[in-house]
């Protein structure tokens, strides 16, 4: 095995020799005697590889599906993939080495420091998935760079540096899904893909013609920042004749290539105007009839809105699934995979003949409440938005998922496969989400939460995020999706994170669209996400706990400066109306000011528009955690650091001097 070897064995006990060749031995008839040496060279071959600290010969990289080795990912004993992304890897990436590695299936370097032309892609063959995004990769990519890739299915090159036109092999690859090239210096016209693809996107490059007719039906969006680009579904080409060429010898001078250009008619703004119309009507006459439907809507019928504000019960809407609809058909029975060891516990025929409830339906899925015949509630979440990811992939996800345990994270319970939609199933919360409880009605019986039970709501919030990001480090964003309605509490106000680590699994163009992570100033600014993406999402629910304001984030489809709920906060500091940044139905504050102001503080040096100034997420939780009522001298302290955030960012100093008279 070479030099790693050397490096376990350099002193051997002589008596320990024939132990060591077995474990060696063993080793290599799981992994054959080329992997480890083949990982242990890419990683020597790399300029900054400290993240890959466990990778080294006396460790295994695979024990059945369970890695090892850091950003290995493993399916029976086998390497099948390296997910090195936000790692901080940098140099050339020499893939040839891993050319000898026939069951690596996926490849994922994004978020990281590569550089140079891209590397031989076409020598992984067998190769069906490939992630490049965000990194320093420049130059031009060879026509022939993706021949003979006949399972490559995912292919992500955007926010790099490439130049050049966009390689024709890539619409001979029969099997390709997703490809994502924007943010690149791309040009020419864009091949015609006549295979099945699902979701591309060429923005933000200095492409030039019509869009192929095999892509019109894609998103505007995907197109954007191409100038000279045009057709469906961006503006009409129309075709300019150029000048013609003085020239001595007319039929000697090559006339030059025709100049497209986007035109918009008249009757294209009248139709617009008549579709904008149209739609205003149908949509006023959807709201009235559904303002007449009291009770029992479909579970396949449910109005396809954000149900992020919705509470988590409905004791109205109760249904009896039938044979024919609900959340399956009979023809569809499969199923139901544990991933808690409880095979007995119910099936998925339980659940169909369960009593459920409509719970709410949002953009990435429908979600229900399924009482089984032993008088269990379950919440059965319905995904449609996950049909780009393979069989294993999702397999070896839902694996993951599964080995997480905490006490502020609510467990799945079981999973259900389908390649068009997927089943996730948990324990339903009585006490609804965080949302219910910020932004429901309140009464006698249901009062808003007290500071109390904020700060402890925040607190088993930040422990659970600090799990996830010590046990899924390979993730850019280890939750992706949080907001208020995706914390869940206990009749105790324990909370309880779900919907978490779901972004591998959710389709790349919904996940941009809805995720919360793809709703931050870092998205909207550079196109990119990162490891501080979830802290900016900790510091918004921090703000919406302490103002009980519903944050715009989680309502529009993008991040807005001008309305963010920090700007808000900002500018009330900033015109010293600071005593009306607290949620005014927030009981027990009377001798809590001290604490309150520095959550306050510590939520808006989350929200920071740039990541690098932000704190890393377990300086923010210790510093929660840390919080002690304090008395005027320390609030005093406390509120000269918060004017210090301020004065960052042109605010006036003594801002806060309001809220302690």
């Amino acid at each position: 095995m070479g030099t790693h070897i050397a490096r376990l064995v350099r002193t051997p006990n002589p008596s320990l020799l024939p132990v060591l060749l077995s474990l060696l031995q063993l080793a290599f008839v799981s992994f054959g005697n080329t992997d480890i040496e083949n990982l242990l060279t890419f990683k020597d071959s790399l300029s900054s590889p400290s993240s890959l600290r466990n990778w080294n010969a006396s460790i295994t990289p695979c024990n059945g599906d369970i890695a090892n080795w850091i950003g290995v990912l493993c399916l029976k004993n086998k390497i099948w993939g390296l997910q090195l992304e936000s790692m901080g890897l940098g140099g050339l990436v020499n893939i040839e080495i891993l050319d000898a590695m026939p069951t690596l299936s996926i490849i994922s370097l994004m978020n990281n420091n590569f550089e140079g032309k891209i590397p031989e892609i076409k020598k992984l063959g067998e190769l069906k998935a490939l992630y490049l995004s965000n990194n320093r990769f420049t130059g031009d990519i060879p026509d022939n760079a993706f021949e003979g890739m006949r399972s490559l299915k995912n292919l992500f090159l955007a926010n790099n540096a490439f130049t050049g036109k966009i390689p024709s092999s890539l619409a001979t690859l029969p099997r390709l899904l997703v490809l994502k090239m924007e943010g690149n210096q791309f040009v020419g016209r864009i091949p015609d893909f006549k295979q099945n693809v699902k979701v591309v996107n060429f923005a933000n490059n200095e492409l030039e013609g019509p869009i192929p007719a095999s892509l019109s039906n894609m998103s505007a969006s995907m197109f954007s920042g191409n100038k000279n680009l045009c057709g469906p579904p961006l503006e009409k080409c129309s075709l300019i004749s150029p000048p013609p060429i003085q020239s001595a010898v007319p039929s000697a001078s090559p006339q030059p290539p025709p100049i497209y250009k986007k035109t918009i008619s008249a009757l294209q703004i009248t139709l617009i105007v008549i579709s904008i119309l149209l739609l205003l009507a149908i949509i006023a006459t959807v709201i009235f009839v559904l303002s007449k439907r009291k009770q029992n809507p479909g579970l396949l019928n449910a109005a396809d809105h954000d149900s992020s504000m919705l509470p988590s019960n409905s004791n109205d809407q109760e249904k009896k699934v039938s044979d024919s609809g609900g959340m399956m058909k009979r023809s569809d029975y499969g199923k139901l995979i544990f991933l808690k060891g409880e095979i007995d516990r119910f099936d998925l025929h339980d659940l169909l003949r369960a009593s459920a409830e409509v719970l709410g339906s949002g953009n990435l899925g429908a979600s229900y409440k399924a009482v089984i015949m032993n008088g269990e509630a379950l919440v059965v979440k319905r995904y449609k938005q996950m049909n780009n990811v393979g069989r294993e992939e999702f397999l070896e996800h839902m694996r993951r998922l599964g080995r997480l345990d905490h006490e502020n994270l609510l467990p799945v319970e079981a999973y259900y496969y389908r390649k068009e939609e997927k089943l996730l199933v948990c324990n339903f919360m009585e006490d609804g989400s965080l949302a219910s409880h910020l932004h429901g009605n309140h009464s006698v019986d249901k009062p808003s939460l007290d500071w109390r039970s904020r700060l402890k709501i925040i607190k088993g919030v930040g422990r659970g995020l600090t799990y996830l990001y010590n046990e899924l480090p390979s993730l850019v964003v280890p939750h992706g999706h949080l907001k208020s309605s995706n914390v869940l509490l206990n009749d105790n106000f324990e909370p309880f994170l779900c919907d978490y680590a779901l972004r591998p699994v959710i389709n790349q163009e919904q996940a941009h669209m809805y995720m919360t992570a793809y709703r931050s100033p870092e998205h909207a600014i550079n196109g990119r996400i990162s490891r501080k993406t979830d802290v900016w999402c900790l510091g918004i629910l921090i703000l919406e706990i302490l103002t009980g304001k519903i944050p715009e984030n989680y309502l529009t489809s993008s991040y807005d400066s001008n309305t963010n709920l920090a700007t808000l906060v900002n500018e009330m500091v900033k015109d010293k109306r600071t005593s009306e940044i607290f949620d005014v139905e927030m009981r027990g504050t009377k001798n809590s000011k001290g604490e309150m102001i520095c959550l306050l503080k510590i939520g808006l040096s989350c929200c920071e528009d740039d990541p690098d100034t932000r704190p890393e997420l377990k300086e923010v939780v210790q510093e929660i955690e840390e919080m002690k009522d304090r008395d005027k001298h320390e609030l005093s302290s406390t509120i000269g650091e918060v004017n210090a955030i301020m004065s960052s960012r042109n605010a006036r100093d003594g801002a806060f001097s309001s809220f302690n008279r």
